[in-house]
């Protein structure tokens, strides 16, 4: 027996289908695709459905909608959320129902995209808390990924502390709050810091309501200034104002702290409602001035370094914390100080007396020019009235000069004690600054530390010898130095100076004398008590001319009287004598 006999073809096998390739039958077929179609939801293209994660690798996301097959969705679209899990719900927008390998085309960046203007207008309003991932730096912040829209995230809106270094943020997650957004531009403004405030401000609530004045807390230098420094306390800010760091002066707070140094401080003062909280680091140390050496007393000599200058004076810091006023007038016995910064400077290590001392009031006064004697105690003795001695000169006025000796100590030359002859108009015509001179001491006053001088009284007074010289009508050779409206002032040897009125300066050609011109002149006044000389240059030719005419009318006269004599006495051969006589009387009336 054929081991095939009992072999049977298959009862309902569709041989047909068979023969074209099909897997089941047509009618199978059928069957089945109403059988699937009633277990999936009814999707179209362009819908936003929420899928669920089945799967996460470091490239994509497998997100299940119900359709025949998962879609694949690039992991890139999903980094805003760092957080994402298998069994998450996500919504995606379904792009294809099917693509070319028969899989939906799925995408949740553009679903969020979709979406993603609602919700952030809706955050704006809310002030909820958004996730976003930061893509990379830009001008003046960060660029940052929210639902699928870039948005801006400010340099200064990134925390509360400032920023060293941007790029050490950029691929990070982190929640934002958002702030502003522009509907016109499509620009959206995001802060991380706003929500590090929030967060600090409600700590900072707390522990201000615990804050008492005097308490001692440990905190953290977060930042430097030039006024300040301001510590953490654990949330809440306080700062030590420069003033308050230490009790001697410092130019700068990064003298006595560093940026992130722990540090313990006192809290002087809080204000709840401003969430102001000054502090204090001195304060934990004595006062110096408490330390103060308690033998120190008036009259004492101290060192220390000047730390100010002000216009009244130098502040000198004897140890630290503790200074001493040095004001200018204890500066010098002798000199008229107008700038402290000429005679100290800052830094500068000094020697001077204590003047005052108070402890309870915390000041001390200082001098720096009783470490030398007085030269006024011994004025009498070394510079008595009549002395001569050399001075330099230092400093010019319109009413004298003052001069200053080697000890420091000056005296005043007034104008009218700088020559015996000349009118001096202003000092500079016979000196300079810095130049010597010759002076007489003339008189002191002690009590109001004055010294009168004189200079023209290092030499005898001249009119007494030029008197006999210069007596009225005597004539001179002088030159005019300079010319006024009223007159003239002509300069005569010895050094004498004379006036002319204008009427004196006519010349013989009837013109007027100028500046320069070098004539001689007849004194027509002298008087010693106020040392003048009046001269004239008109008088000299005036005269002359006078003389000449005085004496023609005494020739003629002469002739006449010795023309009658003759006539008495001669003959009449004697006329032809007497002819010649009249003629020259005639020639003489004529002239």
């Amino acid at each position: 027996m054929n081991k095939f006999d009992d072999v049977k073809p298959l009862e309902g096998f569709d041989w047909e289908n068979f023969e074209s390739g099909a897997a089941v039958s047509s009618k199978d077929e059928e069957a089945l695709k109403e059988k699937y179609s009633s277990t999936i939801e009814n999707i179209e293209k362009g819908q936003i459905v929420e899928g669920k994660v089945v799967s996460i690798s470091k490239r994509e996301v497998i997100v299940d909608v119900g359709l025949k097959t998962n879609g694949v969705i690039p992991f890139p679209e999903f980094r805003y959320n760092s957080d994402l899990a298998v069994g998450d719900t996500v919504e995606v927008l379904v792009k294809e129902l099917e693509d070319r390998s028969g899989m939906p085309d799925l995408s949740h960046r553009e679903a969020m995209q979709v979406r993603a203007w609602d919700r952030i207008n809706n955050a704006l309003e809310t002030q909820e808390t958004v996730k976003g991932y930061i893509e990379s730096r830009t001008r003046g912040g960060m660029l940052v990924e929210i639902m699928g829209i870039q948005a801006f995230l400010p340099g200064s809106q990134i925390d509360v502390r400032p920023i060293r270094d941007f790029d050490e943020f950029v691929g990070k997650t982190m929640e934002f709050r958002v702030i502003k957004v522009n509907q016109e531009y499509r620009n959206v403004v995001v802060s991380h810091k706003a929500l590090i405030q929030e967060e600090l401000e409600a700590q900072r609530a707390e522990i201000i309501s615990r804050l008492e004045k005097g308490q001692v807390l440990e905190g953290i230098v977060k930042n430097i200034t030039s006024y300040g420094a301001f510590v953490d306390l654990g949330g809440v800010d306080g700062l030590i104002h420069i003033t308050d760091l230490s009790w001697g002066r410092i130019k700068h707070p990064e003298e006595v702290v560093s940026l992130d140094e722990k540090i313990n401080v006192v809290i002087l003062d809080f204000d709840e409602d401003r969430k102001r909280i000054a502090l204090g680091l001195k304060q934990l140390t004595p006062h110096p001035w408490d330390s103060l050496d308690p033998d120190l007393s008036v009259g004492d000599r101290i060192k220390g370094k000047v730390v100010v200058i002000t216009d009244y004076g130098a502040f000198v810091e004897v140890v630290p914390g503790v200074e001493g006023l040095i004001h200018v007038s204890e500066m010098s016995w002798t000199q008229h100080i107008r700038n402290v910064g000429d005679i100290l400077k800052v830094g500068e290590e000094v020697e001077a007396v204590i003047l005052s001392l108070d402890r309870e009031e915390r000041k001390m006064s200082l001098g720096m020019k009783q470490l030398v004697p007085d030269p006024w105690d011994t004025i009498e003795e070394n510079y008595p009235v009549g002395s001569k001695h050399t001075a330099k000169v230092h400093n010019f006025t319109n009413f004298g000069i003052f001069v200053e000796f080697p000890d420091g100590i000056d005296g005043l030359v007034h104008i009218s004690d700088l020559s015996w002859t000349k009118k001096i108009k202003h000092p500079s015509e016979i000196t300079s600054i810095g130049a010597d001179m010759e002076v007489v001491v003339l008189d002191i006053d002690k009590e109001n530390r004055r010294l009168s001088l004189g200079h023209k009284q290092i030499e005898e007074d001249p009119w007494a010898a030029i008197a006999d010289k210069y007596r009225i009508g005597s004539i001179h050779t002088g030159k005019i130095t300079e010319v006024m409206d009223r007159g003239a002032v002509i300069s005569l040897e010895d050094n004498v100076q004379g006036f002319a009125t204008p009427k004196h300066l006519v010349k013989e050609d009837g013109t007027q004398a100028k500046q320069g011109d070098e004539l001689e002149f007849k004194v027509i006044d002298f008087n010693r008590d106020n040392r003048r000389i009046i001269l004239s240059h008109s008088r000299i030719h005036e005269d002359a001319a006078r003389g000449e005419q005085d004496s023609s009318s005494a020739d003629q006269d002469a002739l006449r009287a010795s023309a009658s004599t003759s006539a008495e006495k001669s003959t009449l051969g004697d006329l032809d004598v007497l002819a010649d006589l009249r003629e020259k009387l005639a020639d003489q009336d004529e002239e």
